[in-house]
């Protein structure tokens, strides 16, 4: 390792860091970092990066003197990765479906072939594991105008302890419903609407519970906007 650059180089591969992983991390393009790679670290940035990547300066610059203990490699990788870009994933999609014994009900199930992409950095900011991820359209009006009917919504299924005013995804005899939710004594619920003046409030006890099937399928993290319609040009402008 003659330079800098070469030093870098090394330090990130003992994170298990790429050199975009790390552009990203810095703010630079990853075309920066490869030419850090060639010509070396700037002076400007040199002490900035060895104490993110626990090095001495000096060690870094030139080679010489201690590299410095402090964290080993996989306690760096773990320091840099809240600012390191998570990938998108791809979301399995649910929605109420006809039961298929013939009964006219319905059930939540995934629809085959249909998965929502999300950004990594939604769940990176949530805390959402990717393998936890399920998405849901929203039917109704009863949260309008919080979220409006006809959009997606992501649901984090780890959380389904229930957290008093949260929103959360539920299955309710078969039915597809997103509400808040608030315990009650004894095992009892309240599921309210965000619309209040049209869907009032829900009060069940237990056996009310437990008779209606009630299941809560997750936390709602994260969901899509988009407006219905499209204004209507009165008239076009002269070209």
């Amino acid at each position: 390792m003659n330079t800098s650059g070469d030093r870098l180089k090394t330090l990130l591969r003992e994170c298990h860091l790429t050199a975009s992983d790390f552009a990203a991390n810095r703010r630079v393009t990853p075309q920066h970092v490869n030419n850090w790679f060639k010509r070396g670290i700037p002076m400007a940035r040199l002490d900035e990066i060895a104490e993110l990547l626990c090095v001495n300066s000096r060690w870094l610059r030139t080679g010489e003197g201690l590299k410095h203990p402090g964290l080993a490699p996989a306690q760096m990788a773990e320091r840099l990765k809240p600012a390191v870009c998570a990938a998108d994933i791809v979301a399995p999609f649910y929605n109420e479906a006809l039961h298929p014994d013939g009964s006219g009900r319905t059930r939540v199930v995934q629809i085959p072939d249909c998965t929502v992409r999300l950004a990594g950095s939604i769940l990176q900011a949530m805390d959402v594991s990717p393998d936890q991820v399920m998405c849901v359209p929203m039917i109704g009006n009863n949260m309008a105008h919080k979220i409006p009917d006809g959009s997606t919504v992501a649901i984090d299924r780890s959380l389904t302890q229930i957290v008093d005013g949260e929103i959360y995804a539920l299955e309710q005899d078969g039915m597809l419903r997103i509400k808040y939710l608030y315990r009650l004594p004894g095992n009892g619920l309240r599921l309210r609407s965000e619309n209040r003046l049209e869907y009032p409030d829900e009060l069940l006890d237990d056996a009310q519970v437990q008779a209606q099937q009630i299941r809560v399928l997750g936390w709602i993290f994260w969901w899509s906007t988009l407006n219905h319609r499209r204004p209507p040009v009165p008239y076009k402008l002269d070209e």
